[in-house]
């Protein structure tokens, strides 16, 4: 990689390099997030190849997905079209979330793993901008990896800053017009590469917008 690489550049070729990059499950916190909610407008910030995106539209949300690959936005529309979900149910985008902005407004906005290494993104700038995208009586969560994988060694990743929910919150700079519903860290369980089970640590971060 060169040291030029833009992020568009890394995580297209990323994603253009694999067949599959992620499991296209839907992350568990938004599954669980959601659930508590009556059905309304989404949006997914960093939709990858539309796992929640798709999962969300399935629920009967109306769902907007924006990802920085146009590789990775192509396989999240083939796996809605594959689950027959309307245009109109599910619209993904590739954009660049570092300048990326609308005028609409959302019950539920998720970033979910929004973390770029080595090439870095403006995310905190990202993460204040979607409080501007979520309407009165929306939520936004924010979900991340708070510490490498317990199989990586240190050297893995030696100048990522791996944020907790303090740092993520902080990042919000939110007003007394907010309400905090979660702000921890908690561990997953799952499966190493080499098939031996492990453990993930994520920072989960839940505020509402109360007015």
């Amino acid at each position: 990689m060169s040291d030029t690489t833009t992020p568009a550049q890394f995580w297209e070729e990323r994603y253009a390099g694999a067949d599959k990059v992620w499991s296209g499950r839907v992350n568990q916190v938004v599954a669980d997030v959601a659930a508590e909610l009556p059905p309304g407008r989404a949006l997914d910030l960093g939709c990858g190849e539309g796992g929640d995106a798709v999962w969300l539209a399935r629920q009967g949300w109306t769902v907007t997905g924006v990802d920085l690959s146009p590789t990775a936005v192509a396989r999240g529309r083939a796996a809605a079209s594959a689950a027959c979900l309307a245009p109109e149910r599910l619209e993904l985008l590739a954009a660049d979330l570092a300048t990326w902005t609308t005028e609409r407004r959302y019950d539920l906005v998720t970033a979910s793993f929004l973390q770029s290494w080595p090439v870095e993104i403006p995310r905190a700038d990202i993460l204040r901008r979607a409080t501007t995208f979520v309407a009165p009586g929306g939520r936004l969560l924010v979900l991340a990896h708070a510490a490498p994988p317990s199989w990586a060694p240190p050297e893995m990743v030696p100048d990522h800053p791996f944020p907790g929910p303090e740092g993520d919150l902080a990042a919000l700079t939110l007003d007394d017009g907010w309400t905090v519903l979660a702000a921890e860290t908690r561990e997953r369980a799952t499966t190493s590469p080499d098939g031996e089970p492990a453990t993930l640590l994520d920072s989960v971060v839940l505020v509402r917008r109360d007015r």
